[in-house]
């Protein structure tokens, strides 16, 4: 069917939405152009391009782009298309240009900003309307490039709100990942992890702040570690992370929510703000933070407790194990993610290394964690094909939702208030209101 946009208001209720959000590939391509199309997007780290000429390939909702270091320091963000034959300029993956782009089938070069540079035998060119001055020959920039604090955000419309507008609540979650560097400055390391999900992009964002779901999700994983720690006869770090999955449903409802315009949000609560004085590495970190701004600044960068923060159509930053997943559509009923782990610069080498951990344990393919979810996404993406009902529940909660400066908080930390965020901005998108 053809989607009017009065058939697209009906698809979101305040307290549900109809399944074909999900399996429907032609709601799909319209969140391509409406909502990748306009918003701002992650593109990845300066740091994944340290060199003049370095690039890194990724996607901005269906679109192959490019980042790369211009001969000007900066990073542009770039379609990987050559104008002449529509050829990707580069393969996937990353690599160096050198001082410009070549395409690999007739030749044409490009400066690293896009710009033409040169087509072999140019008097093949005269008298026809062939101008190496016109953007129809360069390579096309994406519309909006702006870097806050090293990460590269990127928008295909040229019209919108600021970036600093678009993050709103969530931009002091990136500035908090990066003042727990006493340096002030985070960089990619470790590699990336690359896990592919059977399921459409969006149930990764609901799964984030859904409280409900975890001590039923991944009770193989924290009963197994809980029976490890008892033969060890001590709760190692490595456990107790699995353990906190399957703390009681009033765990859980102590927690705070938050969610902000645009779809995005955090939650609040998780861990424990005492560590300093118990855990040898967090006090480690605490006195270079220390040594670098201060106590009462160190104290309070440590003491933002925040656990999963959502950037609507980009991922999910973690501030305390400094990791990021990007949520990368691929297809209706695939979504590809990406982890990266970065390095604190200046911050004890134990701080990266706990954080590599925690990437392994919990977000890696071997994960003993990540599988229970993507099974489960999976299980929702197959559900929802069938005949066996049209609404999907985000009732819990719903209407006792607090407003507070750019957006809500919940009253209880299992609320389905992040959902109801989320495709509140989705509505937006989709009718073109943002």
């Amino acid at each position: 069917m053809s989607y009017s946009n009065e058939s697209i208001a009906g698809l979101v209720r305040p307290d549900s939405v109809h399944k074909s959000v999900y399996t429907d590939p032609e709601i799909f391509q319209l969140e391509m152009d409406r909502i990748y199309g306009h918003a701002w997007i992650y593109a990845g780290h300066e740091s994944q391009v340290p060199k003049v000429g370095d690039y890194h390939t990724t996607r901005i909702g269906d679109q192959d782009v490019i980042m790369v270091r211009g001969t000007d320091d900066k990073v542009h963000v770039l379609y990987n298309r050559c104008p002449h034959k529509g050829a990707m300029l580069v393969a996937r993956g990353d690599g160096n240009a050198g001082k410009f782009f070549r395409c690999p089938y007739h030749a044409w070069t490009f400066k690293l900003d896009g710009s033409h540079l040169a087509a072999p035998i140019r008097r093949g060119f005269e008298g026809t309307r062939f101008d190496p001055a016109s953007p129809e020959f360069s390579m096309r920039a994406l519309a909006r490039v702006e870097n806050y604090r090293g990460f590269v955000f990127a928008s295909q419309a040229a019209e919108g709100p600021s970036l600093s507008d678009f993050l709103g609540g969530v931009r002091s979650s990136i500035d908090n990942l990066c003042d727990r560097s006493p340096e002030g400055e985070v960089e990619v390391a470790g590699g990336v992890f690359k896990v592919m999900q059977p399921s459409n992009w969006k149930v990764f964002y609901e799964n984030l702040h859904d409280t409900m779901h975890a001590n039923v999700t991944h009770e193989s994983s924290y009963t197994s570690a809980r029976e490890q720690a008892e033969a060890y006869g001590s709760m190692p770090l490595e456990l107790h992370i699995m353990d906190g999955n399957g703390e009681p449903y009033d765990f859980w409802e102590k927690l705070s929510l938050m969610a902000f315009d645009y779809g995005h949000g955090y939650m609040e609560g998780i861990f424990n703000p005492g560590a300093i004085e118990t855990d040898p590495v967090t006090r480690s970190h605490f006195e270079s933070l220390e040594a670098a701004y201060g106590r009462e600044r160190a104290l309070a960068i440590l003491g933002e407790n925040r656990h999963n923060t959502i950037i609507y159509g980009s991922g999910s930053p973690h501030t305390v194990f400094q990791q990021f997943r990007v949520i990368r559509p691929i297809s209706v009923d695939q979504t590809m993610v990406e982890i990266q782990t970065f390095r604190l610069k200046g911050a004890p080498e134990a701080i990266f290394k706990r954080g590599l951990m925690y990437a392994n344990l919990i977000n890696s393919p071997s994960s003993n964690v990540m599988p229970d979810d993507i099974e489960l996404y999976g299980r929702c993406q197959q559900g929802n094909q069938t005949r066996g009902g049209d609404w999907v529940s985000q009732h819990r909660y719903a209407g006792t939702d607090k407003p507070i400066e750019g957006g809500m908080t919940s009253i209880n930390g299992t609320s389905e208030l992040p959902m109801r965020n989320q495709f509140q901005a989705w509505k937006q998108y989709m009718l073109g209101e943002i």
